[in-house]
């Protein structure tokens, strides 16, 4: 099962303003990261869609009340572009994620590099792979959720689009909720092929009146119109 394995994935990452990143997480809850696969990378990871191998698990999310549309997660070795750029985000979100916990008072702290994460989650039994590649077709949507798969949860997550909107599909928008004690609000993250948005997996924190506060955050997929969108979700936190 082969990818465009691209060399330079850690130069690309690095290229990215982090400190605005980061301020956009702390903001909104999510960033995006533009152009972070080439054309040619999202084409071949999105005709890995129809292959049978290489993968643990097929989800149709009707089955599940989880929307419309389906999904395969990836299995161990992942395709090397996946792994390897699951390896070169996860020590730039590391740093944002332990401030995150700080200022919410949760005690786990997050190591430098994801092998050492990702040995904590096989040792309290999260040992399946979760990154996965979704697959949109006319009328399907994905319902708002949030990813948690075990008692260890990193709270980032990143999502690629590999399909054009407007040459390949219609609508299906990537939209995330907020909600907190002072209601609650919605965001559209536009994005285009090869970008990636960041994301809060579960709570972040917010300024307050009376300091940080809490807020929940979920995300989902618009109805498709028309075409078909294909998608590559990267969790770093491995499932039970």
């Amino acid at each position: 099962m082969n990818a465009v394995a691209d060399p330079s994935s850690a130069e690309k990452v690095a290229s990215y303003d982090w400190a605005n990143v980061e301020r956009s997480l702390d903001a909104h809850g999510n960033a995006l990261l533009p152009r972070l696969l080439t054309t040619a990378q999202c084409e071949a990871l999105a005709a890995l869609y129809a292959r049978e191998e290489g993968y643990r698990t097929r989800i149709i999310m009707a089955r599940h009340g989880f929307g419309r549309g389906e999904y395969k997660y990836f299995a161990y070795p992942l395709p090397p572009l996946i792994d390897g750029l699951r390896h070169v985000l996860y020590p730039r979100l590391a740093p944002i994620a332990n401030r995150w916990n700080r200022q919410l008072g949760v005690e786990t702290r997050y190591p430098d590099r994801l092998d050492a994460f990702l040995q904590r989650c096989h040792e309290a039994g999260q040992l399946r792979p979760t990154p996965l590649i979704l697959q949109y077709g006319i009328g399907d949507y994905n319902c708002l959720h949030q990813d948690l798969y075990g008692e260890h949860i990193f709270p980032l997550q990143t999502v690629i689009l590999l399909s054009e909107p407007g040459r390949d599909f219609a609508g299906g928008e990537f939209v995330m909720t907020e909600r907190s004690t002072k209601g609650q609000r919605a965001d559209v993250v536009p994005l285009r092929q090869g970008d990636a948005a960041v994301f809060t997996v579960n709570q972040r924190p917010v300024p307050g009146q009376r300091g940080l506060r809490r807020v929940a955050m979920r995300h989902g997929v618009s109805r498709l119109r028309r075409g078909k969108r294909h998608t590559v979700g990267l969790i770093f936190h491995d499932a039970r």
